[in-house]
């Protein structure tokens, strides 16, 4: 991929998506049964743009809130991060939220042969109702100048003006050379696979990094997987095949042992070559939301610092483990956690 140098350019990435307020209780109990709940702010896209900002980055995010306590928390949250938030549009609150609110989400965090579980109350959501139009993407992918664009299919599922606005956002971006990665996220109580399946193959064409897994590349794209016998990389072949404008493919590749153990590692397919990360058995999750993020937000620093493909595929990987160690769906590491974690470093205590 081509990227844009950090001289003619004033973001280095840019999410476009949903910020909610996710409630959970504490520990590993129920929801039914909770006295108290924690409070996080998070979002498909909202974590990838935060942990590329706490990394160092100029990042951004490209959304809507209203103007109510919720929306200055996560106002505050992305702040403090050293988001840039200019281009949130917020808008007033009508005191009840019948017109427009921000979402929330109640996850419970599994242990053991429990899974995690999240229910949405996120109608009528301020960013569900962006339409085209709303947010100037030409004019902050060519005035402001923009290296990264990244979205996914968690936004594209809100609405059908989000998934417009999307399609908006990358023609954008790449009419100007702006990087575009796209997480194909699908999420069956957002949207039937059909609607997924029709809004995806149109956006396509315009993704130069593609983060999904197997089973999203059959069901969203129609790409055929090879025999039992054919090494892993044939699909990713396939997927290039059918997109030649795609030039990186990722995913990450988990074996569920129960909630609380995960075999997790991850691979990239780049420029027709395909990358293994290390294998991280038997990580130990605290919280299994945030994982994918944490990887895809590793691979955009990666591309974006100019990191070798098998060192991008290991950083997306090791802070993709460390985000399961903590509560909550963003990441809560800093580089050197992280290329500390890729290079196998101890996890004894440090004083």
């Amino acid at each position: 991929m081509n990227i844009r140098t950090v001289e003619e350019t004033e973001l280095d990435l840019l999410s476009l998506g949903e910020a909610m307020i996710r409630l959970s209780p504490r520990g590993h109990g129920r929801i039914e049964f909770a006295d108290q709940l924690e409070v996080w702010v998070g979002g498909g896209e909202y974590n990838v743009a935060y942990a590329t900002a706490r990394f160092g980055l100029r990042a951004g995010f490209a959304s809507r809130l209203v103007d109510n306590p919720l929306g200055q928390l996560v106002l505050n949250h992305a702040r403090a991060a050293g988001m840039d938030t200019s281009e949130v549009g917020v808008i007033p609150y009508d005191g009840v939220g019948r017109a427009s609110r921000i979402g929330l989400n109640f996850t419970e965090v599994g242990s053991g042969p429990r899974s995690s579980v999240t229910m949405y109350d996120r109608g009528h959501s301020a960013a569900s109702q962006i339409r085209p139009g709303d947010i100037d993407f030409q004019r902050i992918c060519s005035e402001r100048g923009l290296r990264w664009l990244h979205t996914g299919g968690v936004f594209a599922a809100l609405s059908e003006d989000c998934a417009a606005t999307c399609k908006e956002a990358l023609i954008a971006a790449r009419g100007v050379g702006t990087v575009v990665s796209y997480d194909l996220n699908y999420r069956s109580t957002l949207w039937s696979i059909e609607q997924a399946r029709e809004v995806t193959k149109e956006l396509m064409p315009y993704v130069d990094c593609l983060i999904g897994n197997e089973e999203q590349f059959r069901t969203l794209l129609g790409v055929k997987s090879g025999g039992s016998g054919d090494p892993p990389s044939v699909i990713y072949e396939s997927v290039a095949r059918a997109y030649p404008n795609v030039k990186v493919i990722g995913s990450t590749l988990r074996e569920t042992k129960s909630s609380s153990i995960n075999d997790w590692s991850a691979v990239l397919y780049v420029d027709g070559k395909f990358y293994e990360s290390r294998r991280y058995d038997g990580l130990e999750i605290e919280d299994r939301v945030g994982g994918g993020d944490g990887f895809s937000s590793g691979i955009a620093y990666g591309f974006l610092t100019g990191m070798e493909p098998q060192d991008t595929v290991e950083f997306g990987a090791a802070h993709g483990a460390l985000v399961h160690t903590t509560r909550g769906d963003t990441s809560q590491v800093n580089v050197e956690e992280v290329i500390e974690v890729m290079r196998g470093g101890s996890p004894r205590i440090k004083r």
